[in-house]
């Protein structure tokens, strides 16, 4: 079998090129317009356009399906890479809305970085939270982006405070904004000491017109109002006495986060932080594996897929990989072992990622996320490797909140509805389960939030030509049994429950609500209930 060499003082060169991160967000604080202005500075783009459930504006890069041009949101998580700065940056641009979490959690396993979005008048907000504790859990570096500074916002400092009180983690300002709303002028630069002061464009379609002064340089009165300057002089004094040192390594580890203040929607700040970001974000970093810890510049190439797409591209009705380069080099036609199946797999048709658009790829290293064509082979989770046999950590399901048999009314339509439900099953678009009762044989869709129900009834209807019911059922807790079967026959009869299976053949314990967990946990407490399934490694799923 062939294997893919590469000098290691190459693969060091390469690993220290590359940037990646994931954008963590609350819906509309502004993820997908900064996305498009990053890639606007990226050069990636000429033009940005912002989503909105708009025909008459051009589409988000990042926004391709269907469905999200007609709500103007994100459902879905895609790749887009772009080079700045000598740097290859590979942006996993995630949705924001909650019903779609578990695409981000997901996608959170493959970022070496998450910049946190905040909307500057809201401050943190739920979902934020919520994905927050995803990053924390893996010690993620987190950058802030406060957006938004063009309209009424909360004072800097209040911004600031709540993310050290209420998320336990501390901050650094890398810039200050001067004034805000009606009076944004710009931002101070406390990396090189200079004022950034903006000129609006149009709907910040282009970069950003600005005049850069040095601290000192007496025109600064002239061209900011007298009050504002010393508002902002008098808060920069305070935060430069009082606030945290600048420390890469707290950084790295997820204690301090790099706050920046602007606009994506005008372009105001976007370069800033960008550049910024290239500099203080953590390179591609060992991970663990059941090998230990894999270096980015170990021999052998390695990678794990952390979501499959159906249908990206809907003439084809093709089914996409995205594989995580975690060591070695890739190269196009490589054989490598597939973990899961101890098969050997040709990786041909490799492709690079934006978004919808793909093009043809030779090669990647470690922290590039590459395309490939998925005949079925691959699931979420599942290691690819050359050399030693080795499995990188698993990713998780988390536990859904919302259940509902999905009937399909049209008998003569079983295959194109026992494809469209297996391959959105794969795609992990919604977790699938079963009822114990065997006789019983309609999937049961499993979701965190009632928009993917809807877009799991229109993908089948859109892209499989299936027409669907749905039958909800009254659960809104699921818990995996440890232990499996065998665990839940010792406990006995169990009430206020419903047993079903998901797709792995394990035991789910369903609930109407959290008292009635805590019933049966109390009744049994050997039982022991987990909100995460095991993750699998070496076991197939069942068969719809």
């Amino acid at each position: 079998m062939a294997t893919s060499t590469v000098s290691e003082a190459v693969l060091t060169e390469e690993v220290e090129k590359r940037r990646n991160f994931a954008i963590i967000s609350h819906p509309d604080a502004g993820k997908t317009t900064l996305t498009e202005k990053l890639l606007l500075y990226g050069g990636a783009i000429h033009e940005a356009g912002a989503v909105k459930a708009r025909r008459a504006q051009r589409h988000a890069t990042s926004d391709w399906m269907e469905m999200e041009q007609q709500r103007g949101i994100s459902i879905t998580s895609t790749v887009l890479q772009f080079d700045y700065r000598d740097v290859r940056v590979n942006l996993l641009d995630t949705p924001g809305h909650q019903d779609f979490s578990e695409d981000t959690y997901r996608t959170l396993a493959a970022a070496d970085n998450a910049v946190m979005l905040e909307d500057a008048a809201k401050g943190l907000e739920p979902q934020t939270r919520k994905l927050f504790e995803v990053c924390r859990m893996r010690s993620l570096p987190i950058f802030t982006f406060f957006n938004k500074m063009d309209r009424p916002a909360r004072e800097p400092l209040e911004l600031l405070d709540e993310i050290e009180q209420e998320l336990g983690l501390a901050t650094y300002a890398v810039n200050w904004p001067i004034g805000m709303g009606e009076q944004f002028r710009g931002v101070f630069d406390r990396r090189k000491r200079q004022f950034h002061l903006f000129e609006r464009t149009a709907h910040g379609s282009k970069a950003a017109g600005k005049t850069v002064l040095d601290l000192g340089d007496p025109r600064i009165e002239e061209l900011v109002d007298q009050e504002l300057y010393y508002q902002f002089k008098e808060e920069l004094e305070m935060i430069e006495e009082l606030g945290a040192e600048l420390d890469l390594e707290a950084i790295h580890a997820g204690q301090l986060s790099p706050v920046f203040f602007g606009s994506a929607m005008t372009n105001f700040g976007v370069q800033l932080f960008l550049d910024a970001f290239l500099d203080y974000a953590l390179k591609p970093a060992p991970r663990n594996s059941t090998q230990g810890e894999i270096e980015p510049t170990a021999e052998d190439f390695s990678g794990f897929v952390f979501k499959l797409q159906a249908n990206m591209d809907p003439k084809h009705r093709d089914r996409v990989a995205f594989i995580r380069v975690c060591s070695g080099k890739f190269e196009k036609d490589m054989v490598v072992n597939h973990a899961r199946s101890g098969k050997n797999v040709r990786l041909s048709h490799p492709q690079k990622l934006f978004a919808q658009g793909r093009e043809s790829l030779e090669e990647a290293y470690p922290g590039d996320v590459i395309g490939l064509n998925n005949p079925g082979v691959f699931a979420i989770g599942d290691t690819i490797y050359q050399g030693q046999k080795l499995e990188y950590e698993g990713i998780p399901c988390f536990s859904p909140e919302l259940f509902a048999y999905l009937r399909n009314p049209n008998p003569s339509k079983f295959k194109q509805f026992h494809k469209g439900v297996t391959e959105l099953r794969e795609e992990g678009a919604v977790q699938i389960m079963f009822s114990a009762d065997e006789s019983k044989r309609d999937p049961i869709l499993a979701a965190v939030g009632q928009l993917q129900f809807e877009v799991v009834q229109f993908r089948l209807q859109n892209e499989y030509n299936v027409d669907t019911r749905l039958e909800p059922l009254p659960y809104s807790v699921a818990r995996w049994v440890e232990g499996g079967w065998e665990a839940l026959e010792k406990a006995g009869r169990l009430f206020n429950t419903t047993t079903v299976k998901d797709s792995w053949g394990r035991p789910v314990l369903l609930f109407r609500n959290e008292w009635n967990v805590g019933q049966v946990e109390g009744d049994h407490p050997e039982l022991k209930l987990r909100k995460t399934a095991p993750v699998v490694s070496g076991q197939e799923v069942e068969d719809l």
